[in-house]
């Protein structure tokens, strides 16, 4: 792995990727089982900045879950800083690149901006505001995405970590993600493999998807040294099959009325899809979920005391401050159901073969969240229709979008979403402003007092009126 270091002491300012692979260090040393004082100690020796994050993700009644997930994320950033003494090379990903492909290189490390982003936003002084404004500070404009921006500033302000390439499977589903990747490509002078989605959604258009992926293995192939081994593929394909498995099960359990699953775990999810799908460490996650939901519903211990409002977040949520909005919802019976990263609808692949496998690897590609909905043939219409099914699926009595200032086109087709889901759903939603990873765009303070107020004064009196049938329904 490369390494780019200014001048300076390094110790003045270290980049966000060294700053959390020391904390998940300390995460990796955890026993999977830890009691409430044992906690507390642990809470009493990290730094301030991540002690309110680890409570958040270690509750009672979820902790075993949690700690499996704080260390698969440890594995994937740790296994990124120790590449170099395997013989691997660091590959930066998007969060719709999946890992799964990668994983089954002997010599390739996967490790993923945005998640590396929401580390840093949750567990470090500043919350990576510091590496935001680097990369304003050197002339990009402040219309690019946070979720992959503050990670990347990091990277060109030089006291971070540099990849060996990077893999961009955002073109065509995500144009600011590209750009910036891009710009950090040319600024390390360090090569770019593209996988371009067409906008054609017909057969000839995954047709064309699966020859890039093919292409992408090729170019791949080359510049590791390393020729993708079938049965090492097969034997990561059967892990991630086995996480789609799981993902089905948690989708099915969301749909218990009230609601057993914790609302955190819709961002373990998402958090593994993105890193160690396919792995032993994915899952357990996955594993894990399921196991402690089932157990809840058996138990009938539900997360929420009562359940008030069960929430379908349609873009994403916000992370820098989890205990204030995925805890406090909880408390307050707002269910939330996920959000759309979760819309990635992962299918089985077929390992008969090799090509089945490729075939199943693009397939898993064009499914990714932002490149199955914003990247669409027709935008509007595949994210409104994937919104439409979950609501449905998930018994959602409300939406809520995030509306991030880097996602301008989704800005451009909310209001067709937002009448789609009143016409044939009869559900509201609600629009909030903010950036998912910067606080002082809008305070947490702020978003909790819009959604109580949506709640209360939109979702609760409807539920008092009678939800609106939708358009062509009659009463019986």
């Amino acid at each position: 792995m490369v390494l780019t270091v200014l001048k300076s002491d390094m110790t003045k300012s270290p980049g966000l990727f060294n700053r959390i692979a020391s904390m998940l260090e300390i995460i990796e040393t955890f026993p999977d089982e830890i009691s409430d004082e044992e906690l507390e100690g642990v809470l009493a020796v990290l730094p301030r900045d991540v002690a309110p994050t680890i409570r958040a993700v270690m509750d009672k009644d979820s902790r075993e879950v949690g700690i499996a997930f704080l260390k698969m994320v440890a594995s994937s950033i740790l296994g990124a800083k120790r590449a170099s003494e395997r013989g691997a090379k660091v590959l930066l990903i998007p969060f719709n690149c999946p890992p799964e492909f990668l994983h089954a290189f002997d010599s390739a490390q996967p490790i993923t901006s945005e998640v590396l982003s929401t580390l840093g936003v949750l567990a470090l002084e500043g919350q990576g505001e510091r590496y935001w404004d680097i990369a304003m500070g050197l002339g990009l404009p402040d219309h690019m995405c946070s979720a992959n921006t503050i990670e990347l500033g990091s990277v060109l302000g030089g006291y971070d970590f540099v990849p060996d390439a990077i893999v961009q499977t955002a073109p065509g589903g995500c144009d600011v993600n590209s750009k910036i990747h891009e710009f950090v490509s040319n600024y390390h002078k360090i090569p770019q493999f593209i996988l371009e989605k067409p906008v054609d959604d017909s057969p000839k258009g995954r047709a064309l998807y699966q020859k890039y992926t093919k292409n992408l293995i090729s170019r791949l192939e080359e510049f590791l040294g390393e020729e993708l081994k079938e049965e090492k593929l097969r034997t990561v394909i059967e892990k991630a099959n086995r996480c789609t498995e799981l993902y089905y099960e948690l989708w099915d359990l969301h749909k218990e009325v009230p609601c057993p699953v914790p609302n955190l775990f819709s961002l373990f999810t998402y958090g593994t899809r993105f890193t160690m799908w396919g792995t032993d460490e994915g899952v357990r996650v996955m594993e894990l979920m399921v196991e402690n939901v089932k157990e809840r519903l058996k138990n009938k211990k539900y997360p929420a005391t009562g359940e008030v409002a069960r929430t379908l977040w349609v873009y994403t949520s916000y992370y820098f401050d989890l205990a204030n909005l995925f805890i406090w919802m909880q408390k307050k019976g707002y269910i939330h159901l996920g959000d759309g990263l979760d819309l990635f609808f992962p299918e089985p692949v077929d390992t008969s073969s090799m090509d089945s496998m490729i075939e199943g690897l693009a397939n898993a590609a064009w499914n990714m969240p932002m490149t199955r909905q914003v990247g669409g043939e027709f935008m509007s219409v595949s994210w409104t229709e994937d919104v439409i099914h979950a609501a449905r699926e998930l018994k959602a009595d409300c939406a809520v979008f995030c509306g991030h200032h880097a996602c301008k086109q989704t800005w451009s087709v909310v209001s067709i979403l937002r009448n789609e889901l009143m016409k044939r759903l009869g559900i509201p939603l609600l629009t909030l402003h903010g950036d998912s990873w910067i606080k002082r765009i809008t305070p947490v303070s702020v978003l909790q007092k819009e959604l109580d107020d949506f709640v209360r004064n939109v979702v609760s009196a409807k539920k008092r009126r009678g939800r609106r049938r939708p358009s062509g329904m009659k009463e019986k």
